[in-house]
């Protein structure tokens, strides 16, 4: 492992599993509590039939008690603790217990509609969990969730007598310490909402399956088939890097972890064929990033943004499979047009792996991952957490199996293959259990804004001042261009400040955390001044769909870009450069949401209805969204077949601006004529004028 790459693990390990490397009985007591949160898991899906609120409520449980061992208070990269402080202990302890304490008199306190005033340790529990929430959050995803979430419970208490009678809201009469309490940590819209019962029911499981498909070394055979296949075209070092993070982001609920589990081969080979270090490091991030588009995961978000449209999750996965590969599709556009920026060539074949032995040492894997989409896409009884249970299941199998073969191949016997499987499986457990912290924290954090907001009325609130905002822009354009041009404009100017609060909101946030605050807080907004009917998921979807894209956009933003900052410290690049190159490539996806927004057929969406048109009536749609898409890339980079002047990156824009909204054919042909326009115009050009050709690195 070169330097880079250490840097680039402590990186992960610091943000999203815990920078705390313990030693001896500590890291014995780590391993076990990890083990254990899995196979609870596990079992819990098996029964199918635990109380939601003691499923939630244990689930909290080990999150808060990994939390406190494995993520210090101060995350320094590269200078680890290897033990807990007795403070630690002490935290772990009263946060573990203030979350069984609601497993344990949850019924009681249920049966006499919240806290019970004849009981203080009711309160004393609840107050205990949402401040402990709160710095365990802190600790696992950054200081702008306690923060928010502070700010919102400062809201709650607006007006409530003999608290803060100096301040008043026009939204609600002020809450008092006993109900907040009773509404955050005793009621299903609080801590133990909707969120965090995905979080327990079904993210969990979906994690652990990409862990144990790691493990099994699913994510490096992906990198080795997508170089053989790709390799040897110009810029193929930069396609098989986009090709393989796309495979890993089926499985991968991290963008982060994508860069630094795929980075430390594609980045280094990048720079070899020719790509600076920031271009090199900024295409992985970019496909990294993306990665948290593919289902079936999608960063964990999938499973929420289903349950809050209450729809199937195998409705949700379909509709978003295609802007996720038209995403992919265009980021290879845009690598080929740097490979011809820079003029470079294809890896040499002699460099690359053989196609047919490379897919040949690995094929079984596509078995898991067949099984997984092809049950959750074909079968509607199936239920995701199930399904997710019945693939970690025939992965364990598979790898005793995978070791024991490899054992008796290298003359160490079966028997000690079957021991290597099961160390393995303890990792990849641990290493699930560990990702799954950030995750758990967040959407129960998460559980105090909505808690508060479904209280409050804030909502509402917030959507009358921006919907004010909205109106007077559409009376000013509405005396000028029309009322058409008014409505739209008013509808775009909505959508341009969701985008901006989203991508401010994903810099401290993980993109789980941010599509949840998102969720409630902007897209009811977005839908009242738009007149969506909000109970209609056909009409709701494409407003989801819009912040999550940009709070995924946000993990490549600067100046917060923790994707950046770990392909940097493996390219040797700047960090910060390497962050704005990565923004540039993101801009497509960019214009993908706004896509998605305009036009709902992109997510198989037609006559009011999900699924509502078939894959081959979407074809030509794809094509002209695709064509879209190369023309805003081209125009954002300034090259085409060769560098763009001014009015030619216009044309660029103006077609690609036309295939955002669907429109007639004659409008889409049109479209297709400018981009033909600027192509031939710059063949023409580069008769007269080739474009210098950059030598291969050495």
């Amino acid at each position: 492992m070169t330097e880079g790459e250490r840097r680039a693990l402590e990186i992960v390990e610091a943000a999203e599993t815990g920078g705390r490397k313990v030693q001896g009985w500590q890291k014995t007591l780590v391993t076990l509590l990890a083990v254990g949160w899995c196979l609870f898991q596990m079992y819990a899906a098996w029964e199918g039939t635990l109380v939601p609120t003691t499923l939630r409520a244990v689930h909290l449980a080990f999150a808060f008690a990994l939390a406190f061992l494995v993520f210090p208070f101060r995350k320094t990269p590269g200078r680890p603790q290897t033990r807990v402080p007795w403070g630690d202990w002490l935290l772990g302890l009263a946060a573990t217990g203030s979350a069984l304490y609601f497993v344990v008199e949850y019924v009681d306190i249920a049966n006499n509609g919240g806290i019970r005033g004849d009981v203080p340790l009711d309160l004393l529990a609840g107050s205990g969990l949402v401040v402990l929430l709160l710095l365990s959050a802190w600790r696992t995803i950054g200081l702008a969730m306690p923060l928010i979430s502070a700010a919102f419970i400062l809201f709650a208490f607006m007006g409530a007598k003999g608290l803060i009678p100096a301040i008043q809201t026009p939204f609600h009469n002020g809450y008092t310490w006993p109900q907040l309490m009773g509404q955050l940590a005793t009621n299903t819209e609080g801590i133990f909402g909707t969120a965090l019962g995905v979080s327990a029911q079904i993210v969990f499981l979906f994690v652990l399956f990409g862990a144990l498909f790691d493990k099994l070394g699913a994510g490096e055979w992906f990198m080795r088939v997508a170089q053989g296949l790709l390799g040897g075209f110009r810029g193929g070092a930069a396609k098989a890097s986009i090709v393989s993070s796309g495979l890993n982001g089926i499985i991968s609920g991290s963008s982060v972890s994508n860069v630094v589990t795929g980075g430390n081969i594609t980045i280094g080979t990048m720079i070899r064929t020719g790509y600076s270090r920031e271009k090199a490091g900024a295409i992985e991030v970019a496909s990294s990033s993306n990665g948290q588009l593919m289902p079936p995961v999608m960063g964990a978000a999938a499973f929420i943004m289903a349950q809050n449209l209450n729809i199937e999750y195998r409705t949700l996965i379909l509709a978003a499979a295609i802007p996720a590969f038209l995403c992919y599709g265009a980021l290879l556009v845009v690598s080929h047009i740097e490979a011809l920026k820079l003029g470079l060539k294809g890896i040499p074949r002699s460099e690359l792996p053989r196609v047919r032995s490379a897919f040949a040492s690995g094929w079984h894997y596509l078995l898991p991952l067949g099984y997984l989409i092809g049950t959750l896409t074909a079968n509607p009884e199936a239920t995701p957490e199930r399904v997710a249970l019945n693939t970690i299941l025939l992965m364990l199998v598979m790898m005793f199996v995978q070791e024991a073969v490899l054992a008796a191949r290298d003359g160490r016997g079966a028997g000690r293959g079957l021991l290597d499987g099961g160390r393995k499986i303890i990792e990849a457990f641990e290493a699930g259990a560990r990702s799954m912290i950030g995750i758990a924290i967040a959407t129960a954090a998460a559980g105090i804004i909505v808690g508060i907001v479904t209280i409050t009325g804030l909502g509402f609130g917030m959507a009358e001042v921006v919907q004010a905002v909205s109106e007077g822009f559409r009376a000013l354009l509405g005396g000028l261009f029309g009322a058409q041009v008014a409505t739209f404009g008013a509808i775009l100017i909505v959508l341009v400040m969701a985008q901006l609060i989203a991508l401010v909101l994903g810099m401290g946030l993980p993109t789980t955390a941010n599509y949840i605050l998102m969720s409630a807080l902007i897209v009811p907004i977005i839908a009242t001044i738009a007149g969506l009917d909000t109970s209609n998921p056909a009409q709701m979807l494409p407003v989801h769909m819009f912040v999550f894209y940009f709070g995924i956009m946000a993990d490549s933003t600067p100046p917060v870009a923790l994707a950046a900052f770990a392909a940097a410290a493996i390219s040797g690049g700047n960090p910060v450069a390497t962050g704005v190159q990565a923004f540039q490539y993101e801009l497509r996806t960019a214009l993908l949401a706004y896509m998605m927004f305009f036009n709902p057929q992109l997510l198989l969406i037609a006559g009011g209805r999900l699924n509502g048109i078939g894959w081959t009536e979407a074809l030509p749609m794809v094509l002209f969204a695709f064509i879209g898409l190369v023309a805003f890339s081209a125009a954002t980079l300034r090259f085409l077949h060769r560098r763009t002047n001014l009015l030619q990156t216009l044309l660029l824009l103006v077609a690609s601006f036309i295939l955002i909204i669907p429109t007639s054919l004659i409008w889409n042909l049109g479209a297709l004529g400018l981009l033909a326009l600027v192509y031939f115009w710059q063949k023409a050009g580069s008769r007269r004028e080739p474009p210098a050709q950059a030598p291969l690195a050495a």
